[in-house]
């Protein structure tokens, strides 16, 4: 069977920790979109780990690793992580790339710093790592799948001219820039191909057979619902969708075939870059949350950012598990509100003088305001525990309480940074 680890919010929800404990039961771990502009932190034996680009299942000596049609393949990123882990002396862990997937070029890089720059102020908060100018040439159908890089030079030179003419007048004429060095874009090209050679395969016919073999395979999502480009808070979304259903297509597999959907929230509400977020808070309730929220603080894997950082909000939280198809929810960092005396929950969303508790268009958005139920928090340090009967009745209940509210089945919750600190519970919404 497939299975899906995914997020319900904005991203950051930590689904590298579910990800990593999962995959304890997999044969096969997949990341299925985005590149290296997010990153999923694990902690384990080996370390601590920012993983931007490899799967998570990379830990595991059994388990094929698989990067998806589509991520954005960046190679270079891609060999440094790669060295950085087994240099911490992570065995060399089996790893294959979609010869379908598509390569971040160095141009994409280029021009999406310039965009932002030029941006200023009202810029998307990108990562800088070319993801944006990256999917818009993938759907323009200029491109480079990873497959195409085997070729003569003839028709390397020949496209790499035919894309030049175009991106050098927005380099020169726009950005003030310079032009791309086509002779130096031929040779790194050659130069990585041999880098990622060992790695590319046929991922659909190796997932097809895998499947029919009864193995067992875990789907890696990157970000979460409120940024996918068709149903989040667009335009400050990301260029790939974060829906489990799109490992379907990345993989070239059958939908049916996803048969587990683990959507990953938060115990409250981060964010990293632009857009829409209703329940934020700022000054020094902010700042308080965000110093002990995750392992360490809020601050973006990828980054290094403070994350903005709000209450738990229900609405987006039940959008987003309903969107993503929630069939378990596994609810983490508990253990981080224990400082607090009160815990705000927002339930619903005031729009011109109406409370919701539907998810609205981002225009609507805009303008709501967080409708709050204040839960009294337990004041005390749970990690170590390993029974949800044994929580605090105060931390069982805000559970419960989330869990009520959003309509799907929490069925783990975290309950500090190592891989072992879960909770398993038998929820009473699991079918």
């Amino acid at each position: 069977m497939v299975k899906a680890v995914v997020g319900a919010n904005w991203g950051d929800e930590g689904k590298g920790k579910i990800t990593d404990t999962l995959a304890d039961s997999a044969d096969i771990v997949i990341r299925f979109q985005g590149g290296a502009n997010a990153g999923h932190t694990i902690k384990n034996e080996y370390g601590k780990f920012a993983l931007h680009t490899i799967p998570s299942g990379v830990f595991h000596q059994n388990i094929m690793n698989i990067m998806g049609a589509g991520v954005a393949l960046d190679i270079e990123k891609f060999m440094s992580e790669l060295q950085a882990i087994t240099d911490a002396g992570v065995p060399t862990p089996q790893i294959m790339i979609s010869d379908r997937a598509q390569v971040m070029m160095p141009y994409h890089v280029e021009l999406d710093t310039l965009r932002e720059a030029k941006l200023a102020g009202k810029s998307y908060g990108s990562t800088k790592s070319g993801i944006s100018p990256f999917y818009a040439d993938k759907y323009a159908k200029i491109g480079w799948e990873v497959n195409e890089f085997f070729q003569d030079d003839d028709v390397l030179t020949e496209k790499i001219n035919t894309i030049a003419d175009e991106k050098d007048v927005l380099l020169t004429q726009y950005y003030n820039a310079a032009p791309i060095d086509r002779e130096g874009l031929l040779a790194w090209i050659k130069k990585v191909r041999e880098e990622v050679r060992p790695y590319v395969g046929d991922v659909s016919l190796y997932l097809f057979n895998a499947l029919r073999e009864k193995k067992t395979v875990l789907l890696e999502g990157q970000l979460g619902t409120m940024k996918d480009p068709d149903n989040g808070i667009y335009p400050m979304v990301t260029s790939s969708s974060p829906l489990a259903a799109f490992g379907a297509v990345s993989c070239g597999i059958a939908p049916y075939e996803i048969q587990q959907i683990v959507v990953v929230s938060k115990a409250y509400s981060s964010a990293v870059g632009a857009g829409e977020f209703v329940s934020e808070v700022f000054g020094d309730e902010a700042k308080t949350l965000r110093n002990h929220g995750g392992d360490g603080g809020e601050y973006g894997a990828t980054t290094g950012r403070p994350r903005r950082v709000g209450w738990y909000d229900c609405v987006a939280s039940r959008y987003g598990c309903r969107v993503q198809g929630a069939t378990d929810v596994a609810f983490t960092v508990l253990d981080d509100l224990g400082y607090l005396d009160e815990i705000p929950v927002c339930v619903a969303y005031e729009l011109d003088g109406e409370e919701i508790k539907d998810f609205p268009v981002t225009k609507d958005l805009k303008r709501c305001k967080p409708v709050y139920r204040t839960m009294k928090g337990w004041k005390c340090d749970i990690r170590g525990i390993r029974k949800f009967e044994d929580l605090p009745q105060e931390a069982q209940d805000y559970v419960n309480f989330i869990e009520q509210q959003i309509g799907f089945p929490i069925t783990m919750v975290t309950n500090g940074p190592s891989r072992e600190d879960i909770i398993y519970r038998k929820s009473p919404l699991a079918k």
